[in-house]
């Protein structure tokens, strides 16, 4: 479902747990296009703590560190998913001024476009 809000991008599990539920110490590869270019990028469930959250870390692809916590709460027949992301591109000082003018403002969009696709696709 959530290749779905990535047809942009092309994304898709190409390797590991492809289809189905993920669960706790399993990977997935992902195949994607941004900025033009195939990106390729494997995480690993490092935390899972379901319903409530978990945590997809990047253990092989194209930043040097970037971990992605998946908040859920329900409250009054409503629930609410929260995205936190943490990451740090490659090459130093040149990765850093990436990040600020390009990076951050591009993750973002990204997740808000995810979650408006999985927000119409659950109502």
């Amino acid at each position: 479902m959530l290749t779905g809000s990535m047809v942009h991008s092309r994304e898709k599990a190409i390797a590991g747990t492809t289809t189905g539920l993920i669960s706790l110490g399993e990977q997935v590869t992902w195949r994607a296009w941004h900025f033009g270019l195939p990106i390729h990028m494997t995480s690993r469930i490092a935390e899972m703590e379901a319903p409530d959250y978990f945590v997809d870390e990047q253990i092989k692809g194209p930043f040097r560190q970037f971990r992605h916590v998946h908040e859920f709460s329900h409250h009054d027949g409503v629930t609410t998913m929260v995205d936190r992301i943490w990451f740090a591109a490659p090459l130093g000082s040149l990765g850093r001024l990436v990040e600020k003018l390009v990076l951050e403002r591009y993750l973002k969009k990204l997740i808000e476009t995810r979650n408006c696709f999985l927000v119409g696709k659950l109502a």
